[in-house]
């Protein structure tokens, strides 16, 4: 590939809007909204880059919306993602996933969830994971501007490889730790979470992800974020551990 086509690719990747590794933080999605029963966010970007008939676009778009029952106790949660990076006849990126999400509230304290989701990443050797599962998620600390939360949950997934000629179904626990604090008056906000996803009857088959948010409000509907996203997988379909890291600066649009 041409010097300035790959400086190209580089650059886009550095100034991209999030890439999800196949362990999807949901917690950098929820919406702390109170009494607002609907809510949408949408962050979009388009690139192209041609050096004398060499060419490289990038197309991403992240999507999350969120429905409120009329009691507030009752939340239907929808995520979805797509990123493609293209040069030429090769894919460096071609990836998406969608997530629907119910969350009842049971006390002050706790609320139970479940969840499906459908993946797709190539390269991750990854061409389907699909899941279903259901939890608890617990409230520690619910303050104006602090918030701690812990979940567990039990899930069912269907793993596919046509890399690997693999189809592997696992029953897995997911754990996470959740903390959110908001800056007053400036409204800038930071979250950071940490995944930990063990395969029942096989703990040396776990997944971790560490992410880490800052978001920067503009004005009332756009807002500029920088993301850290650590991911490690240590049992993949190659039978190899795998991880990758992340950093990403991106605009959000919050309606």
């Amino acid at each position: 590939m041409p010097t300035k086509t790959l400086f190209s690719f580089i650059l886009f990747s550095l100034l991209s809007f999030p890439v999800f590794a196949q362990l999807v933080n949901i917690e950098s999605k929820r919406m702390q909204t109170d009494s607002v029963r609907f809510v949408l966010k949408n962050d979009f970007s388009f690139s192209y880059n041609n050096n004398n008939g060499n060419f490289l676009y990038r197309i991403g778009n992240n999507l999350t919306t969120q429905f409120k029952s009329k009691d507030l106790k009752k939340i239907y949660f929808v995520l979805g993602n797509y990123n493609l990076i293209r040069a030429e006849k090769q894919d460096f990126q071609n990836t998406w996933f969608v997530h629907l999400r119910y969350n009842q509230k049971i006390t002050n304290l706790f609320r139970f969830e479940a969840f499906v989701q459908s993946q797709h990443n190539e390269l991750l050797n990854i061409n389907a994971r699909n899941l279903a599962g259901v939890g608890l998620r617990f409230k520690l600390v619910s303050r104006e501007h602090v918030r701690l939360y812990i979940g567990n949950a039990y899930m069912y997934e269907e793993e596919k490889s046509d890399e690997f000629n693999t189809k592997n179904y696992h029953q897995r626990n997911s754990s996470y730790l959740s903390i959110s604090a908001t800056i007053a008056k400036s409204n800038v906000s930071i979250i950071n979470t940490v995944y930990f996803q063990p395969r029942y009857g096989n703990f040396s088959d776990f997944r971790v992800l560490e992410q880490f948010k800052l978001n920067v409000p503009i004005n009332k509907t756009l807002s500029m974020f920088t993301l850290f996203d650590y991911y490690h997988d240590n049992e993949t379909p190659s039978g190899k551990s795998q991880f990758s890291s992340n950093i990403s600066i991106g605009l959000g649009l919050n309606i």
